[in-house]
């Protein structure tokens, strides 16, 4: 008996025992349906755009296709690597535009040598930062109580009994007003008052060209598409003039039909041509002024002597006669 009522006590003690938490077990969905991430698409790059080319056709050079595009033949043969103006063939295909190698936009680079600026030290959060005492003389209790021959301590304040005498003899000086923003500075005698000043206007500079006629004579033949310019009539060796301001960016003999050229480049926009002359005073790359004296008239690849005259915008031959000033 005393077995039997062991065992049954053990049961009961048993079942009376806190119940185990059965595992928990992490069944997530399979690896299959795990949907894979979604690669984001690069945007596509910016289509850059095109370059302006020309067809090298026959009979053409490389200083005639910069005139026909108002380029400098130097820049044109440098922008298409060419190292040789004189070898151009047919179908050659010539950028008309710098590439983007050569359009550089980067800053200009630091001297050589030099080291960056330093930056001050900055103290660290909760760092007290000292203060230099400005000392304002000796401490109180070490001046003394009169003047000496260093130092000043007179006139001091007195206190007097309260009084309607004391109040009458005490006055506070008045202090200037202060001045108004808007009040202007008194202007000296005799000076007279200046005038606004007028903002700067905005100029035109890639249109406004004060154009001067190159050389003194008769008109012989006019503008046309064909002659692309005028011929004006002259005497052998008379002066030819730079019709406006600018830089040579040719001066030879090169450009058949021309003769002895001078080209001239005012800006982005225009040229000016001087052809057929006997002799040329000025070198490529060379700044001119306006009037300055660039060649001597002459007949190189001419019947006469006359002075061959083109104002060219953008390249396109425009009529010289609505530019010049009346003669």
């Amino acid at each position: 008996m005393t077995r039997v009522a062991a065992l049954v006590l053990a049961l009961v003690l048993a079942g009376c025992a806190a119940p185990r938490p059965a595992p928990v077990v992490d069944r997530g969905p399979p690896p299959s349906a795990i949907p894979a991430p979604t690669e984001v698409p690069e945007p596509p790059a910016r289509a850059e755009k095109p370059l302006p080319t020309h067809t090298v056709k026959r009979g053409d050079t490389l200083v005639s296709i910069a005139l026909q595009y108002g380029l400098d033949y130097r820049e044109l043969a440098a922008w298409n690597g060419i190292t040789n103006p004189a070898q151009i063939h047919v179908g050659q295909v010539l950028v008309l535009a710098p590439p983007p190698a050569m359009a550089g936009t980067g800053t200009p680079p630091t001297a050589s040598g030099a080291a960056p600026p330093r930056a001050s030290p900055v103290p660290a959060p909760g760092t007290p930062i000292a203060t230099p005492l400005v000392s304002a003389g000796p401490p109180i209790e070490a001046r003394p109580l009169s003047n000496t021959p260093t130092l000043k301590v007179e006139p001091r304040g007195m206190k007097a009994p309260y009084s309607e005498k004391a109040m009458a003899d005490f006055s506070v000086p008045e202090l200037p007003a202060a001045p108004n923003a808007s009040t202007e500075a008194p202007q000296p005698s005799g000076v007279p008052p200046a005038a606004p000043t007028e903002p700067a206007k905005s100029g035109t500079q890639k249109e406004d060209i004060d154009w001067m006629w190159p050389v003194k004579g008769k008109v012989i033949a006019p503008f046309s598409e064909s002659t692309k310019g005028i011929d004006i009539a002259g005497k052998k060796g008379a002066p030819v003039l730079a019709a406006a301001s600018g830089r040579v960016i040719y001066a030879d003999a090169g450009l058949r039909g021309y003769g002895k050229l001078v080209i001239i480049r005012h800006n982005d926009t225009w040229l000016s041509a001087y052809a057929h002359n006997d002799a040329i005073l000025v070198k490529e790359q060379q700044e001119v002024r306006k009037g300055e004296k660039i060649a001597e008239m002459g007949s190189t690849d001419a019947d006469r002597v006359e002075l061959h005259f083109e104002i060219r915008r953008h390249g396109k031959p425009v009529d010289p006669a609505r530019y010049l000033p009346p003669m």
